[in-house]
């Protein structure tokens, strides 16, 4: 298993949360404990993580509100479920909002981390297939080489324009928070590097001004939004 991999683990249940993360830790994982949902999407926001598992019933905030506001935030993120709920509405409920498992309490330790481990060698394979090029409208964008194309037009962009612009490319057509986007790239979302993704944002707008069909919008409140057409 990879050196501390990063889990976030919401569970209002002080003394199973506890026994959890210890377990967890034992595991190799690196594992941060919330008490709510509140806390957790806090949490998630300041952090990188590899997986969450998230408690169902919770105070402040469910697992389930919790799980979309993190999809929103990271589409690809793995989810699981726990929850002492096994009524096959609720089942299906958490599989719509995006759960890769959902484990019904008691359960024993070593099926958690059979569950965890079987879904990060799942993601793990999945990423090294996924291409590095994104095609955005006309333009191809090559994320390792930073080289943004069109026709015979190469643009070599900086580090941070192609942070940016990878991201955009991953939540295209979605919402990408803008909370996210900092925490990623800026490591910290004060005031300063807020005005900094700014200005990236309207240097992506000039790259990106040949083809018309392409734009970046901001969705105000929340984050920005790559428009681009959908085959």
């Amino acid at each position: 298993m990879d050196e501390k991999l990063r889990l976030l683990l919401c569970e209002d249940d002080e003394n199973l949360g506890m026994l959890l993360r210890e377990y967890l830790q034992a595991k190799g994982y690196a594992a941060d404990l919330c008490p709510d949902g509140e806390v957790g999407y806090k949490t998630f926001l300041k952090n990188k993580y590899d997986l969450c598992v998230l408690d169902v019933m919770m105070p402040r905030k469910d697992g389930f509100t919790l799980a979309q506001e993190i999809r929103q935030a990271n589409a690809e993120i793995p989810i699981i479920f726990l929850t002492a709920k096994t009524l096959k509405e609720d089942i299906l409920e958490g599989f719509k909002i995006g759960a890769d498992d959902y484990i019904t309490k008691p359960f024993s330790m070593e099926e958690l981390t059979f569950r965890i481990e079987a879904i990060l060698r799942r993601v793990r394979g999945k990423r090294n297939k996924e291409s590095n090029i994104y095609k955005i409208g006309r333009f191809t964008f090559d994320t390792q080489k930073q080289i943004l194309a069109i026709g015979d037009k190469q643009t070599k962009l900086t580090t941070k324009e192609s942070e940016l612009l990878g991201l955009l490319c991953a939540h295209a057509n979605e919402i990408l928070q803008r909370d996210f986007a900092l925490k990623t790239i800026w490591i910290d979302d004060n005031y300063f590097n807020a005005r900094s993704m700014d200005v990236y944002i309207t240097k992506l707008r000039k790259h990106l001004r040949e083809d018309e069909s392409i734009e970046i919008i901001n969705i105000h409140g929340k984050g920005y939004k790559l428009i681009i057409p959908e085959d």
